[in-house]
């Protein structure tokens, strides 16, 4: 684990401790990476649900309700399919937040148009839901560490949303 997603993991404990809130993951590319670094905190019990591996399709469908018909149309690393898996963990594990990434850490399985380190993420806090594409392969380590981090990034800029809307 870099030490900025340790320090990250860290600050976003003790969000989720202050404020009282849950959190859900749902990682494809990740491969569950960013619910070690948020477990890897002491504590972490208190406000992680859970997370889900959504490798395949399958699981995108069965296990967070991602339409077929969206994943269809826009492939498994899109935009769309992101949006309805950060939704799906919410509801399928009851949680205040959550995380989803979809994309292709590599050292295959990039097109043209989707190349290697092409990585969709979204964070969502209640009803808002943030989104972003990462792009730029330098390695699978490394770009499922950036993945993580762009992840925890979102987590921590959706807080900052919250307390300036107060």
């Amino acid at each position: 684990m870099s030490l900025q997603n340790k320090i990250l993991s860290k600050e976003l404990s003790d969000k989720f401790w202050k404020e009282g809130l849950t959190l859900a993951t749902a990682e494809s590319c990740t491969a569950g990476n960013i619910a070690a670094v948020i477990t890897a905190i002491p504590g972490s019990s208190h406000f992680y649900k859970g997370g889900i591996v959504a490798y395949s399709d399958e699981v995108k469908m069965n296990l967070l309700g991602v339409n077929p018909e969206i994943l269809e149309k826009h492939g498994a690393v899109s935009e769309e399919v992101v949006i309805e898996m950060v939704k799906g963990a919410m509801k399928s594990m009851n949680s205040d937040c959550a995380v989803a990434t979809s994309g292709i850490a590599g050292p295959t399985g990039g097109t043209p148009d989707k190349p290697v380190g092409t990585v969709w993420i979204a964070a969502a806090m209640h009803d808002k839901v943030i989104t972003m594409k990462a792009n730029g392969d330098e390695g699978r380590k490394k770009n499922i560490e950036n993945a993580t981090l762009y992840a925890l990034q979102m987590l921590q800029k959706l807080f900052q949303n919250q307390e300036n809307e107060q």
